[in-house]
């Protein structure tokens, strides 16, 4: 069996290199991948639960990575077994940098034994390429939510002046008070008698001894 395909990723070159080599990404990206651990330098072990067909089962799978130039290309080795069958695989990939974006280009071709095998090689080929797919695009989300998480970190929100809180009136709300009424004022200002007219005849107070 033969697989061989592209993929662009849209994160820089050396972030796409460094998934590449975290197990913790490679068993989060990859479906049905389970407890995917480093065992040495460029060498993990893990588990992969595979369907095909009517044949279903976890391999136990042993990585070895050979050829490694940083951040560019490895060659990359595959030995699984579990109650299915058998896998053997070989392949490799070559990173390039385009921009902001990196471009993948990989090959491989495998050897499956036991009831795997079974299936047919068309069959097997198709769930082949189905898992690389859904693996790159996997990855390449990841990617996305790192380029933004670090976009954050380096571009920071300005700060922004906090607004004064607005406060209630202390002063309590009274009904409106209705206005006063006006007060009539008596003149005590004395009697001014016109000029043309003599002053009324008043007797004079009689005082008695």
């Amino acid at each position: 069996m033969n697989v061989a395909g592209e993929h662009t990723f849209d994160a820089p070159q050396e972030m796409v290199w460094a998934a590449l080599q975290d197990p913790l990404v490679l068993g989060a990206i990859l479906p049905g991948g389970e407890g995917i651990a480093a065992v040495g330098e460029n060498e993990f072990k893990g588990n992969l639960k595979v369907k095909v067909g009517p044949v279903q089962g976890t391999f136990s799978g042993h990585i070895q990575l050979s050829n490694v130039v940083a951040p560019e290309s490895y060659d990359i080795s595959v030995d699984g077994k579990g109650a299915p069958g058998f896998v053997k695989a070989n392949g490799g990939l070559k990173l390039t940098a385009q921009g902001e974006q990196t471009h993948m280009v990989y090959q491989g071709t495998a050897q499956v034994g036991g009831r795997l095998a079974s299936v047919g090689q068309r069959l097997i080929e198709s769930s082949a390429k189905a898992i690389i797919h859904q693996s790159l695009l996997a990855l390449n989300e990841y990617l996305k939510v790192q380029m933004a998480q670090k976009y954050a970190a380096e571009h920071p929100p300005l700060s922004r002046p906090r607004p004064r809180p607005k406060f209630p009136s202390r002063r309590p709300s009274s009904p409106a008070t209705p206005p006063l009424p006006k007060p009539k004022w008596r003149s005590t200002s004395p009697k001014m008698w016109p000029m043309t007219s003599s002053p009324p005849n008043i007797a004079p107070p009689c005082w008695s001894p």
